[in-house]
């Protein structure tokens, strides 16, 4: 797995409980280091491991850890090309929906190496909207729940969230849209600034 993903579960960590505490998270994932370079590829077994070891040492299920992790690669201010990346996506919470579908692909024009999972939103008649995530990381649908509480709250949306599970390797999310301009939002301008 790209060393991006393993870095952001430590920064995560590390700014949430501290570098000590990770170092027990290191020790118990059996990492034999306690540093994740961001530009480096990992076995696909290191990061199963190491949410393993969060969850134990937080003493936490898997589900609202992963859903931390997303909100907070939205929301922490070091994260703001993420943020950048997805607000791209348009300039209302419906539009950036709309462009889930084409994210895998933005995320490699601005990181070639890094392969996101394959995701697909479908309107469904009533207006609401299945997001469905290929999860090769047992998960993946709950940090999509964090990208996306925290993307509704920048766009100044109120939506409602709920996972509706994981078979054969894909996981599903119900979104309810239940008002566009709920809050005025984050701003956000089109160019960046020095």
């Amino acid at each position: 797995m790209h060393g991006l993903i393993n870095r952001s579960i430590q920064n995560y960590f590390c700014a949430n409980y501290g570098h000590a505490l990770w170092s027990a998270v290191a020790t118990r994932a059996g990492l034999g280091f306690t540093e994740f370079e961001a530009m480096l590829t990992y076995p696909d077994h290191v990061t199963p491991a190491v949410l393993d070891a969060v969850c134990t040492v937080l003493e936490r299920p898997r589900a609202e850890v992963m859903e931390d992790v997303g909100t907070f690669l939205v929301a922490q201010p070091g994260y703001a090309a993420v943020r950048r990346l997805l607000r791209f996506g348009g300039v209302s919470f419906r539009d950036f929906l709309q462009s889930l579908d084409e994210l895998p692909d933005r995320t490699r024009l601005a990181l070639s190496e890094l392969r996101l999972p394959r995701i697909e939103l479908c309107e469904e008649p009533d207006g609401q909207y299945l997001l469905i995530c290929e999860a090769p990381l047992v998960g993946y649908g709950y940090l999509m729940m964090g990208v996306l509480r925290a993307m509704a709250d920048d766009y100044g949306a109120l939506v409602a969230l709920e996972h509706c599970g994981r078979s054969e390797g894909i996981e599903t999310l119900k979104i309810i849209l239940i008002e566009a301009d709920f809050s005025e939002g984050r701003s956000f301008e089109l160019g960046a600034r020095a």
